[in-house]
């Protein structure tokens, strides 16, 4: 399995916000917690309307929850 090109802040962004649990966090984006951990893990990648949903939960830019790696992208070819 490759790396996911996709990484994330959203465990730092869940202990600044009250410390929120995965569980609370995937019950405001209507997904599972399993979803929240292995998106914080890099195991999956969120959709665009996901990405959405938890960046509007912090309040926060989308490019400040979610950044791409193109050199894992890269190493692809």
């Amino acid at each position: 399995m490759s790396p996911c090109p996709i990484s994330n802040n959203i465990r730092k962004l869940r202990f600044l916000a009250d410390e929120m649990t995965q569980q609370q966090l995937a019950d405001k984006v209507g997904v599972t917690r399993q979803t929240i951990i292995a998106i914080e893990n890099g195991k999956y990648s969120p959709t665009l309307e996901l990405a959405f949903r938890i960046a509007r939960v912090f309040r926060t830019p989308l490019e400040e929850v979610f950044s791409f790696d193109d050199r894992i992208q890269k190493g692809k070819k």
